[in-house]
């Protein structure tokens, strides 16, 4: 479980927020610095990293796991899971990188600029299954979302290999394993831009706005029923003008898909949520428990800083 939402204002900034949906908090705000050297968990090569990197995650041996996170460049990556959809490689094609699935966002935030860069180095990474690996790990089933400043959402989906790629124009990401079904849907509840599928970009708006005689979204927390809630209420959002208010907008439209702790019933709840500025590089976090966002901006200052940092949150209420 998890929702990710890209919104764009009128003056052309970007905001992309997340919900992290988890049985507990296994993760807080960390700073990579450039020229970051690590090593992977299925073959240990090394790698160094080119890029300054902010999100959240956590260290482990030779490397960090990150969840969600921004590089100095504008290039965010979330990642999310994938409903039993990733069929992980069990044997490496020469000249390839491979990757613990958990590993992804790490590698393309510290070594990409853009989408672009991606699109065209992506049949040169493959995602690997644990069992061989130097330090065996489980298979988690994850997919990810990446955009950068140029507006495009693009998925990555590990059922198959090379991965698949999806153009997003629909703007919100959850965990279904068949997308074009899942958006298929939303036919019901909105009426769709005839021109739609051809946008270079996320559209401010996907449909004609009109909603005359169409149905609204349930309450479910299902992955498609957070993916028509989401998408049905960044369209009825009145559009930021500024990136000060697309984060607060970003903010209410996660406010629709938050998964509240329930333990008796289900396993997962919102452990954390958090939004990217692509083009200030601001990083917003805020764990269950505190219902004060903490701001970190990835500074030109932070970018000289030579060792990573792990800050601490506390993961309990906070007013001011």
């Amino acid at each position: 479980m998890c929702t990710s939402v890209l919104q764009i204002a009128n003056d052309g900034t970007h905001v992309f927020s997340r919900t992290m949906d988890w049985n507990s908090l296994q993760a807080n705000p960390v700073f990579v610095p450039r020229e970051y050297h690590w090593q992977t968990d299925y073959n240990n090569r090394l790698f160094q990293n080119k890029y300054g990197i902010l999100g959240t995650g956590r260290k482990r041996q030779f490397e960090f796991d990150i969840s969600d996170g921004i590089n100095e460049c504008g290039l965010s990556v979330q990642k999310l899971t994938f409903s039993h959809g990733a069929k992980l490689n069990q044997k490496l094609n020469s000249g390839n990188v491979g990757l613990a699935p958990f590993e992804l966002p790490f590698y393309l935030l510290g070594k990409y600029e853009s989408i672009r860069e991606i699109i065209a180095d992506i049949g040169n990474i493959q995602l690997m299954s644990g069992e061989n690996a130097v330090r065996p790990y489980d298979n988690p089933h994850l997919h990810y979302a990446v955009t950068d400043r140029s507006g495009q959402l693009l998925i990555l989906e590990p059922d198959q290999s090379p991965m698949k790629l999806i153009m997003n124009n629909y703007g919100v990401v959850t965990n279904a394993a068949n997308f074009e079904k899942q958006a298929a849907k939303l036919a019901d509840y909105l009426n769709m831009r005839d021109d739609l599928a051809v946008q270079k970009q996320v559209p401010q708006r996907i449909s004609s706005e009109s909603f005359a005689g169409k149905k609204v979204p349930s309450s479910s927390y299902t992955p498609t029923g957070r993916f028509l809630r989401a998408v049905y209420y960044r369209e009825r959002t009145d559009i930021p003008r500024n990136e000060e208010e697309n984060f607060v907008s970003s903010w209410h439209i996660l406010n629709s898909v938050v998964v509240p702790k329930s333990k008796k019933y289900q396993a997962n709840y919102t452990v954390y949520r958090a939004a990217f500025c692509l083009e200030t590089r601001r990083y917003f976090f805020e764990s269950y428990n505190n219902l004060l966002p903490i701001e970190i901006i990835l500074s030109d200052e932070l970018l000289l800083t030579k060792e990573a940092k792990i800050y601490e949150i506390k993961d309990k209420l906070v007013l001011e």
